[in-house]
C-alpha cells in the first residue's frame, strides 16, 4: 500500500516542481493616441522573468473596459542559460501588447497564476494588477502616462554586506511616486508579507537591505509603485465626467512599510513590480573593488537622465572593477531589443535603438556587474538610467566600407556651422580634413579606419571602428570649452563568418555590398605546392588529386587595415553542401588542429592563412566533399582578443553565462562557390569497382562580412544523404 501511495504522489510533485518558474515581472503603459475612428491606442509594456524564454504572463481584464489587443510584440532581454551561481536559470523578457480601448475611464489588467520558484518566505501564486487611467488632466492638458519602472531579474548581497537599491520610479507628469508592498491578498499579493530584513522608504523608492541568514532559496518580493499628482488635480473623461485626485500625505510617503491600502486616496495609477532577492554567503570584505565589483567611469551614475534619438544605435558603456574575484557578466534590464556585449578589455557595452514609435517615451534601463572568486557570485550595486526618446538632433547619414567610413551631415540641421568648424578626433593628415568632400547642403567626411584618430574597439562578435566629429572656435584649437556640437561615427564589423568550398566549376570570387553595412572579403584558393606562389587557374578546373596527396590551400582577407588580424577558428568537411549535414568530418575545432595530416605554414601577413591536408573522400558517399571553414578578424597585438588565445582546448571551462543572444541586425546571406577537384584514378584503380573512385574537394572564392551581420557562403547542390560513416581511406585503396 505504502509504496502504491509513493506511486500515486510522483506525478503531482513532478508537476509541482515543474510550475515552479517565475522570478518576477514589472508593466508599464503609455498612451499612443487616438485611431481614426476616435478610440484609444496604448502600449502595455510587461517584462517577466521565468525560468524559460516560452513562459509568459497571461493578461486579462480585471475591471472596466479594458478594450482588445490589436497587436503583440515580444522578445528576450537577458538570460542565464548556463544557470552558474543560481538555483536555476532565468530568462528575462518584454511584451509589449498595443490595445484599442473605446472609453478613456480607468480599468484594470491582471496576470494571476502559480507558481513562484521556490522562495523562502512562502509565496506560491502571482497576481500582478496594472491600473489604467487615461483621463485628460487639468495640470498638463494630456492624458495620463504612468510611471517608468524598472528591476533586474535577481538581486543578490552578502548577508554581511548592507546595500541600498534605488529603484527606478521616474514619472514623465512629474509626479510623486511610491513604492510599497502589496497588502490585498489575491489582488497585489500572494502571502501579503514584507521580507525580513530589509527597510523599505516608499517615497523615495528605496529599498534597504540590513540583515537576514544567507539561504540559497530567494525572497519574493511583491512590491506596488503608485503615482500621485503634487497638487489637487481633476481629470476629465470622454463622455464629460469627470474625477479627482489629490496628494499623498507626507507620513504616508514615509512610512517604511504599508500594511493597508490608503482606500481614501485614489493613485492616478498602479503598477506591480515583482523580484528576487538573493542572500548569499559572508563576503571576505563588503568593499566595493574587491570582491563586490566596484562600477568606474564612464559607466553612467544611478539616476542620469540620458537622451536617445530615434533608430540611432545608443550605447551606454559600463566599467568595472574586482581585485580580489574575476569580472564574469553583466545583468541589465530594458526596453526591447536592448543587447549587452563585452569587449576584450573587459568593459561592458549596452545597445539599444529605438524605433519611431516611440518619439517622446522614456525608458528605464537597468544594470550591475558579476563577478566570480571561486564558486562564490558577487553583484555589484544596481544602477538604472532613464532615456528620454528624442527626435534626430543631427541628420546624417553613414555608410562603412572596406577601409573607410563615410558620413554625410545635412548643414540645415545645424545652422551658422560649417566644416571650418568642424574637425576629426586627429585632424593633421590632410586626408582628414573636412572640407575635401563636403558641399553646400552637406559636411561629408571619409574616414579612414586607421588614420584621423579612428579608434577600435572589439567584443565577443564585432571590430567597432568609432571617430567623433566636434566642434572647434578655430581649426588649430587643441582644447574647447563650447561643445556645440558632437557626431560619434561607428562602423561595426561582425568577425565571424563562415568560407566554403564546394566541387563545382569555377567561379570568380564574389563580393557583395549591402548599403550601410561594413565589409571584409575573403578569399579562399587552391594551390599547386607549398610554396604558395601561384593559384591554380580557374580556367584549369575541375582538378585532380590522388588519394592521400596533399591538397594546399590558403584563406586571404583582402583589407588595406594593418591592425587587424585573421583567424581561422573551425574547419570541416561534409559531402553536401550543408556545413551542418552529417556526416561531418572536423577538421580544426576551436582553433586547434583535428586531421592528423593537418599542416599549416607562416603567413606572409597577418591576414592570411595557409595551410594542407591528404586528400581523401567520404566512404559510401558520392564523390562530392565540401569543406567549409568559419573565420574571423580580430584587433592585431590585442591580447584579449580570440585571435590571441588562439587553440583552446574544449575541455577547458566555460564562463558563467553563455548562449548570449546574437547582434539583433544581419545582413542576408551570399552565395559563392568553386571547383571541382576530382580524385585522379591509377591504372589498376581501373580495374576495380571498389577503387574507382572520385574526389571533390570544396572551396570558395570571396565572402562578405557585413558591419551587423554575418555572410556565410554556400554551393547549391541537391542529393540524397545515406547514414553512413567517414574515415580517410588508405592509400592502397586509391
Amino acid at each position: 500500500m505504502a509504496s502504491t501511495l509513493v506511486i500515486l504522489l510522483l506525478p503531482l510533485l513532478v508537476s509541482l516542481a515543474s510550475a515552479s518558474h517565475h522570478y518576477g515581472s514589472a508593466s508599464t503603459f503609455t498612451y499612443k493616441g487616438k485611431n481614426p475612428d476616435g478610440s484609444h491606442r496604448i502600449d502595455v509594456r510587461s517584462r517577466e522573468t521565468f525560468t524559460g524564454c516560452h513562459f509568459v504572463l497571461n493578461w486579462n481584464c480585471y475591471s472596466g473596459n479594458c478594450g482588445s489587443r490589436t497587436s503583440y510584440r515580444r522578445g528576450t532581454l537577458d538570460s542565464n542559460p548556463s544557470a552558474v551561481g543560481y538555483n536555476r536559470r532565468w530568462c528575462e523578457t518584454e511584451t509589449v501588447a498595443t490595445r484599442r480601448v473605446t472609453s478613456d475611464k480607468p480599468f484594470d489588467l491582471r496576470a494571476s497564476s502559480c507558481c513562484w520558484v521556490s522562495n523562502r518566505n512562502h509565496v506560491s501564486s502571482w497576481s500582478p494588477l496594472t491600473s489604467v487611467d487615461l483621463g485628460i488632466r487639468s495640470d498638463t492638458g494630456k492624458p495620463n502616462r504612468s510611471p517608468d519602472i524598472a528591476i533586474l531579474p535577481s538581486l543578490r548581497v552578502p548577508q554581511n554586506c548592507p546595500q541600498t537599491y534605488k529603484l527606478p520610479s521616474f514619472d514623465p507628469d512629474g509626479d510623486n511616486v511610491r513604492c510599497r508592498y502589496g497588502s490585498i491578498r489575491s489582488v497585489e499579493c500572494s502571502s501579503c508579507t514584507s521580507p525580513s530584513g530589509f527597510d523599505l522608504d516608499q517615497g523615495s523608492c528605496t529599498l534597504n537591505y540590513r540583515s537576514a541568514p544567507a539561504d540559497s532559496k530567494a525572497f519574493a518580493f511583491e512590491m506596488v509603485v503608485e503615482d500621485f499628482p503634487k497638487t489637487n488635480i481633476s481629470l476629465i473623461y470622454d463622455d464629460g465626467s469627470r474625477s479627482y485626485r489629490t496628494p499623498l500625505p507626507v507620513r504616508a510617503k514615509r512610512q517604511a512599510t504599508a500594511t493597508m491600502y490608503p482606500g481614501a486616496i485614489t493613485p492616478l495609477s498602479k503598477l506591480p513590480l515583482h523580484f528576487s532577492f538573493l542572500v548569499n554567503p559572508s563576503a571576505p570584505s563588503c568593499q566595493e573593488g574587491l570582491y563586490l565589483p566596484r562600477l568606474l567611469p564612464p559607466t553612467p551614475a544611478n539616476g542620469a537622465r540620458i537622451q536617445a534619438e530615434i533608430n540611432k544605435e545608443l550605447e551606454i558603456k559600463v566599467k568595472a572593477q574586482a581585485s580580489s574575484a574575476r569580472i564574469i557578466d553583466i545583468m541589465i534590464s530594458g526596453p526591447l531589443n536592448i543587447s549587452n556585449h563585452r569587449t576584450t578589455n573587459g568593459d561592458f557595452a549596452i545597445r539599444w535603438t529605438p524605433i519611431t514609435d516611440e518619439l517622446g517615451n522614456y525608458f528605464s534601463i537597468c544594470f550591475a556587474v558579476e563577478a566570480m572568486a571561486g564558486s562564490r557570485i558577487y553583484q555589484s550595486e544596481m544602477r538604472c538610467v532613464v532615456v528620454d526618446i528624442v527626435d534626430q538632433i543631427v541628420k546624417s547619414y553613414v555608410s562603412c566600407s572596406e577601409s573607410a567610413m563615410t558620413v554625410e551631415i545635412e548643414k540645415s540641421s545645424f545652422p551658422r556651422l560649417s566644416e571650418d568648424n568642424l574637425r576629426l578626433n586627429d585632424p593633421s593628415n590632410t586626408v582628414c580634413s573636412l572640407q575635401r568632400h563636403s558641399n553646400s547642403t552637406h559636411v561629408i567626411a571619409v574616414i579612414p579606419l586607421n588614420a584621423c584618430g579612428t579608434q577600435i574597439e572589439e567584443d565577443d562578435d564585432n571590430l567597432i571602428f568609432t571617430n567623433e566629429i566636434t566642434t572647434v572656435d578655430r581649426g588649430t584649437d587643441v582644447i574647447t570649452r563650447k561643445h556645440l556640437l558632437e557626431v560619434q561615427v561607428c562602423c561595426q564589423y561582425p568577425k565571424r563568418g563562415n568560407v566554403s568550398q564546394s566541387f563545382t566549376v569555377h567561379r570568380p570570387n564574389v563580393t557583395v555590398w549591402e548599403k550601410g553595412y561594413g565589409r571584409f572579403t575573403y578569399g579562399f584558393e587552391f594551390y599547386p605546392d607549398s610554396t604558395f606562389r601561384t593559384m591554380v587557374d580557374p580556367n584549369s578546373y575541375p582538378l585532380e588529386y590522388e588519394i592521400g596527396s596533399r591538397v594546399f590551400m590558403q584563406i586571404e582577407a583582402t583589407s588595406s587595415i594593418n591592425n587587424t588580424q585573421l583567424f581561422v577558428e573551425s574547419c570541416s568537411a561534409a559531402p553536401y553542401d550543408n556545413p551542418n549535414s552529417r556526416p561531418k568530418y572536423t577538421i580544426i575545432e576551436n582553433g586547434c588542429n583535428v586531421d592528423s595530416t593537418l599542416q599549416r605554414y607562416t603567413p606572409d601577413h597577418q591576414r592570411q592563412f595557409k595551410f594542407s591536408m591528404e586528400a581523401f573522400k567520404f566512404i559510401g558517399q558520392n564523390n562530392q566533399v565540401y569543406i567549409s571553414c568559419s573565420v574571423m578578424m580580430c584587433e592585431a597585438g590585442n591580447p584579449n582578443t580570440r585571435c590571441a588565445q588562439g587553440c583552446i582546448n574544449s575541455t577547458q571551462p566555460v564562463g558563467h553565462r553563455i548562449a548570449k543572444r546574437e547582434v539583433v541586425t544581419q545582413t542576408s546571406r551570399h552565395l559563392v562557390s568553386q571547383g571541382p577537384l576530382r580524385l585522379k584514378r591509377s591504372a589498376e584503380g581501373a580495374e576495380s569497382p571498389v577503387m574507382n573512385l572520385n574526389l571533390n574537394l570544396v572551396f570558395i572564392a570571396g565572402c562578405l562580412l557585413a558591419a551587423v551581420g554575418m555572410i556565410s557562403a554556400v554551393i547549391m547542390y541537391k542529393t540524397k544523404v545515406s547514414k553512413v560513416k567517414y574515415q580517410p581511406l588508405p592509400t592502397f585503396e586509391s
